[in-house]
């Protein structure tokens, strides 16, 4: 049975020695080396290894750029990121740099050889806490372009509101189309006209045409 060659790069000492201990059982893991910062790590680098359990705040410099290091000299070498950091700019450095997976430094053994064993595999694997800061993240992305403002201080909500209403669609249309309520769409119908001065849908007709959203 070929094993699943792993090296840790870690300075925290009693964390290398905890994955030493969870990993040697394991039947198709062997963990060949534990370095505690660049220097150390880089000077036992090779070919040979198949994941690297990667600290992403080293010491003696950023877990990110050894990463980028790493699949820049050894693309084949699959990258798992360790960390305490849960924020969304950390994992994504990370996934940038080519890391294949994220997991918290407090996950469980199972978590950690699933991780392993995954992206010894060619795969991608995230704990459950990156994960949900990954999609709350995305999530809070789409409400801040949708919130975003345009010309006259509209929202690219509004906007795409105002552009339905030139195509002579009824509120019923519109809110099909954007999978929002006709509540929200006449709300928004009553802002537009608010905000552009307007008295009808005849007054926003004219206002698109001028502003070129036609």
């Amino acid at each position: 049975m070929n094993k699943i060659r792993i090296v840790v790069v870690d300075d925290h000492k009693i964390l290398r020695i905890g994955l030493r201990a969870m990993l040697d059982p394991i039947p198709d893991m062997e963990l060949v080396h534990e370095a505690s910062g660049f220097e150390d790590f880089f000077s036992i680098l090779n070919e040979s290894v198949d994941v690297i359990l990667m600290d992403v705040d080293l010491g003696d410099g950023s877990g990110v750029e050894a990463t980028r290091i790493i699949k820049q000299k050894f693309p084949k070498i699959n990258v798992l990121a360790l960390s305490m950091h849960e924020e969304p700019q950390y994992i994504s450095d990370m996934i940038q740099a080519g890391a294949s997976g994220y997991l918290m430094k407090d996950s469980g053994s199972e978590e950690i050889v699933q991780a392993i064993r995954s992206v010894a595999s060619g795969g991608k694997f995230f704990s459950a806490k990156v994960s949900m800061s990954l999609m709350n993240a995305m999530s809070q992305e789409t409400r801040n372009k949708t919130n975003a403002t345009g010309p006259d201080n509209l929202t690219q909500r509004e906007i795409e509101v105002l552009r339905l209403i030139v195509q002579e669609m009824s509120n019923a249309e519109i809110a099909e189309k954007l999978f929002i309520s006709v509540r929200t769409v006449d709300s928004h119908r009553r802002n537009l006209m608010e905000k552009l001065n307007v008295k009808n849908t005849a007054g926003l007709v004219k206002y698109a045409i001028q502003k070129n959203y036609v």
